[in-house]
């Protein structure tokens, strides 16, 4: 027998190609056949990824200002200044004028990166006394209340002139206390600490409705 060329072969080739290949009708469909969004769910989509990154981010700066400050690494400390807006301009701020932050932006400083929180020991009219002494210039004497905040940082006990004991956290700002006990809470041989006490004491007389 003699099996004449594109006879069998050729047809069980063009059936499977016929199957495998779709029509024109079909191709054409398909390429019609595009998805689309409507503007309200793009910007919910949109809102809800921002709103998952803003989450994870403030999981990840809660996280690290739960630390202490010995505890955080330089990656932590990179992460805040990156992410935190509010401790970049403080930090700003502080870079091109130092000495000059409020009270509330050295609270807000000393929170979140860890340190000391002297301004936690100042009531509400000390802090604003501060704020008054930072806004007039009187730098030295701004420390001078930061230094009584740090002394009361170390408890209800300290001493001052004479061997007496006092209770720095109970006991007002004033020039005659600054004197008798404040002033010798502190034991500092470059006379930086009793400089600033002397100014706030300055400062003080000055100010007599801001004692």
């Amino acid at each position: 027998m003699i099996i004449q060329p594109g006879s069998a072969s050729t047809a069980v080739k063009t059936a499977v190609s016929a199957f495998l290949s779709p029509s024109p009708a079909a191709r054409a469909a398909k390429n019609t056949d595009t998805v689309t969004i409507s503007p309200a769910a793009r910007d919910a989509l949109l809102a809800s990824t921002v709103a998952t990154a803003a989450n994870s981010t403030d999981a990840r700066l809660a996280e690290i200002k739960a630390k202490d400050a010995m505890s955080r690494s330089a990656e932590d400390m990179d992460y805040l200044y990156a992410h935190d807006p509010k401790l970049a301009a403080i930090s700003d701020k502080l870079s091109k004028n130092p000495g000059s932050l409020t009270s509330a932006e050295l609270d807000y400083q000393q929170k979140t990166l860890g340190f000391v929180n002297t301004m936690a020991y100042l009531s509400p009219t000390e802090k604003g006394l501060y704020d008054k002494a930072v806004a007039s210039g009187n730098l030295q004497a701004a420390a001078g209340i930061n230094q009584i905040a740090f002394i009361r940082t170390m408890g209800h006990m300290a001493g001052g002139a004479d061997g007496t004991t006092y209770d720095p956290v109970n006991t007002e700002i004033t020039p005659e206390n600054i004197e008798k006990y404040f002033s010798h809470s502190i034991v500092d041989p470059s006379g930086k600490a009793e400089t600033q006490f002397q100014a706030l004491i300055q400062y003080l007389h000055n100010n007599p409705a801001s004692a």
